[in-house]
């Protein structure tokens, strides 16, 4: 398509829009992620000369065709809502104005990244809203789908409220805590349980959870209990049980710790858990301080996709929807309007010249122009900035919208602005809108 483009001189302006069509049965919202990782990715796009002798040598491209490729660079503007921000289907997440070949060529990128990211958050702040203010550690580097998915998995964990993870590579990335205990491995390598206890406590005094349940579980608990009391000005301890009946194992495991006078020692579970798992353990008042998530969050198990789409709406001054049955999108460069009072359920689509409505505020802001990102940070503060956005969000979720089961969707409406548009264009098209 870029080379027809090229072929054609068809590089005027064109804006498309970036949406989720329909929220997963099992999603009331989603978290926006990965906004600055998609600003990151522009700011170094383009092709090499190795790039650019595969493509000639693989697709016949012309030589004018590669020579434009040869100096391609991102030069439009993005315009996006922050990101950790509380979103729905049917509102721009993204909408990106570039010389039509540079648009279309960034599309699947750009769909890769928000996609992941946003899907991976919006599972991961189930697992907060159902937490609490309890501990949640990112446990899911070695089942997410490749290396990088398990560092955007983390830092997506991080915007949508984790208070760490394990992955170190993430934490070096994003600057964020990081955090482990022991494998069952490390306990198997010595003659007995209470030897790797006492070998890890030595060598990590500031930072040591016993994974108790290798053998017995009881017995491992036991085992934590003494070395717990041989040591001297100890950093914080922690035990982590990590299979069979959490909740009872849990309420035995305080019980020990309690009796032996160590009340000050942490619980912290992990084993398959999601959103509904530490519901229902915490549901049952298991004792438990802290949860390790990996799996069911680092894949979003039970939602694994978004329906998103990239879709053109301008080009050349001229707005443009398609009109496909079950696919119709809406026309011009967008904006969407949220009430000012943080209220969630009242978001309007409306186009993006025309004022807010009264009440409300833009939610869309320009993030990147002529190229560039307008206020880059670093990856941490990016991320820090994320987490705060998408806990004053939550604060504003209704509860049908926030539930774990059976969410209601927030749903958006359209201004009269876009609705009209919308049936000129369609008229032009000699399709009516009903």
């Amino acid at each position: 398509m870029a080379g027809s483009y090229f072929r054609r001189r068809m590089t005027a302006p064109a804006t498309f829009s970036l949406f989720v069509r329909q929220l997963p049965p099992s999603r009331g919202f989603l978290v926006l992620a990965g906004i600055d990782e998609v600003c990151r990715f522009l700011e170094r796009f383009g092709f090499d000369e190795d790039d650019i002798a595969y493509v000639e040598r693989t697709m016949g491209l012309s030589p004018d065709v590669l020579d434009a490729l040869r100096g391609l660079r991102f030069t439009g503007d993005v315009w996006s809502a922050r990101e950790g921000s509380i979103v729905t289907a049917d509102e721009p997440l993204l909408e990106l104005t570039a010389p039509l070949p540079e648009a279309q060529l960034v599309e699947t990128a750009l769909l890769n990244l928000m996609t992941f990211q946003t899907t991976i958050a919006s599972k991961a702040v189930r697992c907060r809203l159902a937490a609490g203010d309890r501990d949640l550690v990112d446990f899911s580097f070695r089942r997410t789908q490749g290396l990088e998915s398990g560092l955007l998995a983390a830092r997506s964990a991080a915007i949508a409220g984790f208070n760490s993870t394990s992955n170190v590579a993430a934490a070096a990335r994003y600057d964020l805590r990081a955090t482990g205990t022991m494998a069952h491995s490390y306990v198997q390598a010595f003659p007995r349980e209470v030897d790797a206890f006492q070998a890890f406590a030595a060598d990590y005094p500031d930072r040591t959870t016993f994974l108790v349940d290798t053998y017995d579980t009881a017995d491992g608990v036991r085992s934590a209990i003494q070395v717990a009391r041989e040591l001297r000005g100890h950093g914080p301890l922690a035990i982590r049980l990590d299979s069979g009946d959490l909740g009872a194992l849990a309420r035995t495991s305080r019980g020990l710790l309690d009796s032996a006078g160590l009340t000050a020692v942490r619980i912290l579970a992990s084993g398959g858990l999601d959103e509904h798992g530490i519901e229902r353990l915490l549901s049952e008042d298991a004792p438990i301080d802290a949860f390790g998530v990996g799996t069911k969050m680092g894949v979003s198990a039970d939602a694994p996709y978004l329906d998103t789409v990239y879709k053109l709406v301008a080009y050349d001054g001229r707005p443009v929807m398609k009109l496909s049955t079950g696919k119709r999108t809406l026309p011009g460069p967008k904006q969407v309007f949220r009430r000012n009072d943080g209220d969630l359920t009242g978001d309007v689509v409306g186009l993006r010249e025309e004022p807010a409505p009264d009440g409300y505020h833009p939610l869309l802001e320009c993030v990147m122009r002529d190229g560039a990102m307008i206020a880059p940070v670093t990856p941490g503060d990016a991320v820090r900035a994320a987490r705060t956005r998408c806990a004053a969000d939550l604060t504003h979720v209704p509860h049908d919208n926030g539930q774990l089961v059976e969410p209601e969707p927030l749903v958006v409406s359209l201004s009269a602005s876009l609705t009209a548009l919308a049936a000129e264009v369609a008229a032009g098209l000699g399709i009516p809108v009903s």
